[in-house]
């Protein structure tokens, strides 16, 4: 069953997504907000139907929630769609549940949404996993349990991103100006390991570990690389003298670098406490949420 789409100039769509999901309304909130030119939006509402369509057509990308009756385990699910479509990325949506949702990436699902989710993030999230390749090992449960989560990152920004997406889960429960703020100040730090620790090379990794107490969020990151001093980020607004706040943007443009270097100040900004190690390729941030 098509959502619908638009043919363009009458040319039939290249490639197909599936939304699996008992509730119409879910189907109606993503159909205009994933529907291209080149894309038809497949609909299902249960997992046979589901099934039926992935064999018939080759469904890029599964975003699937719960069949009727709140049944639909997640891990099942993904099993089945990778016996008819392997490479198939699949973003599950469900319950407010950080242990459902580690589990859905220790599964290697794509990414995991908790409803009511916002649809514009999903879409963005569709868009990445279309756009997607050798995603599978992007990213390692090491620890799965709720209350202490590890995670090894592949040195990519779209694995960042999905990681991030998984702090969001694993902080779902916090206020939303507090969750925002870890998830922030997290994405921030870990592009900075991965593009300056791991020098944005695939074959490396870093080390992510998000750990819940009754009132707080300890968040620790580690690089592969060789750390840094503070002394020598003049490249960074971390560095920036007080009477210049915005000196690191004249350094970085005559090292030609791309704008930017406001992480490691933004992410200091938005949490309560936040320390290098000795080796400064390791850091540790704290969210108080009294």
């Amino acid at each position: 069953m098509h959502l619908g789409y638009s043919k363009g100039e009458g040319n039939l769509p290249s490639r197909h997504l599936l939304v699996l999901d008992a509730d119409p309304a879910v189907h109606q909130a993503l159909e205009g907000l994933l529907r291209r030119d080149d894309r038809a939006v497949e609909a299902a509402y249960d997992s046979n139907q589901a099934m039926d369509l992935l064999r018939r057509l080759p469904c890029e990308v599964v975003v699937a929630g719960q069949e009727p009756n709140g049944r639909g385990d997640g891990g099942a699910l993904l099993r089945q769609v990778r016996t008819v479509r392997p490479e198939a990325r699949v973003i599950l949506t469900g319950d407010l549940d950080p242990a459902r949702a580690l589990a859905a990436v220790r599964h290697r699902a794509y990414s995991y949404f908790h409803k009511p989710f916002p649809p514009g993030q999903v879409a963005e999230m569709v868009q990445q996993a279309l756009n997607a390749s050798a995603w599978r090992d992007d990213l390692r449960v090491i620890s799965g349990r709720p209350d202490w989560c590890t995670v090894d990152i592949r040195s990519k920004l779209e694995a960042a991103e999905r990681a991030t997406q998984l702090v969001r889960e694993m902080t779902a429960d916090v206020a939303s100006a507090a969750r925002e703020d870890i998830a922030s100040a997290f994405r921030e730090l870990l592009i900075n390991g991965i593009e300056h620790g791991a020098g944005s090379d695939p074959r490396k990794r870093v080390r992510a570990s998000l750990i819940r107490t009754a009132r707080s969020v300890l968040v620790e990151i580690e690089d592969p690389g060789k750390g840094f001093s503070l002394k020598r980020l003049s490249h960074a607004a971390i560095s920036n003298p007080e009477d210049s706040p915005i000196q690191h943007v004249t350094v970085r443009a005559k090292q030609g670098a791309r704008p930017g270097g406001f992480g490691i100040l933004m992410a200091r900004n938005m949490v309560d406490e936040l320390i290098y190690n000795e080796k400064r390729n390791a850091v540790l941030f704290v969210k108080y949420l009294t």
